[in-house]
């Protein structure tokens, strides 16, 4: 849903943001990049075997472990890297924090709640729990989909993130960047809103009555 269709509501009384493509920039290519320098091989062959997985969702749901998953890549993409390799490139997709996005959370932190909820795994929230401890220090919780063993856009996932917040998922506005997300969660009944740039999420804070510029 844009943030232009939502209703002006006052029944929001928490906020859930995403952090990959919302509070986190992230590019995956610099994963394929990386893994290409240690193989040798090009670029574009990996980008034409990568894919968003059964083995990558077990992995995000803490299914298996980075070294098994990263032993379903060697096939996948035909590439004897070894795990350390393939570290180096999985965590290389962080590109910094969104501009501006420290600020608009300071500023509605003071409004409501704020929560994070991100399809991520170990290997990774190691990595961004550190360097983006500030950026995530004003969020009530931060739920991982390996942590909690579901993923997002499971509707599952969404239930139980919200009754572990305490609240409705009608009270709840939600940030994604990933349209399939959003249109779960908008099923569920949270007031969601899809993420493309940061205006996007002026513009929803505004639309449920929490202006923000």
């Amino acid at each position: 849903m844009s943030a232009a269709s939502l209703p002006p509501s006052t029944s929001v009384a928490a906020l859930l943001f995403d952090l990959g493509g919302v509070i986190i920039e992230i590019d995956f290519e610099r994963a394929l990049q990386c893994w290409s320098a240690h193989a040798n091989v090009s670029p574009s062959r990996l980008r034409s075997r990568f894919r968003f997985d059964r083995e990558y969702e077990r992995h995000e749901r803490g299914e298996i472990t980075a070294e098994t998953y990263f032993e379903s890549l060697r096939h996948t993409l035909g590439i004897d890297l070894t795990d350390g390799q393939f570290l180096d490139g999985w965590n290389a997709i962080f590109v910094g924090e969104v501009p501006g996005i420290a600020d608009l959370l300071a500023r509605v932190r003071r409004m409501l709640p704020t929560y994070a909820f991100t399809n991520s795994n170990a290997a990774h929230q190691r990595t961004w729990s550190r360097g983006y401890a500030s950026a995530l220090s004003g969020f009530e919780r931060v739920f991982v989909s390996s942590d909690i063993g579901q993923r997002k856009p499971e509707p599952e996932a969404y239930a139980r993130v919200c009754a572990e917040m305490g609240f409705s998922p009608e009270q709840v506005g939600f940030f994604d960047d990933s349209e399939p997300n959003v249109t779960a969660a908008t099923a569920l009944g949270m007031q969601a809103v899809h993420v493309r740039s940061i205006a996007d999420i002026h513009d929803g804070l505004s639309a449920i009555g929490l202006g923000s510029r």
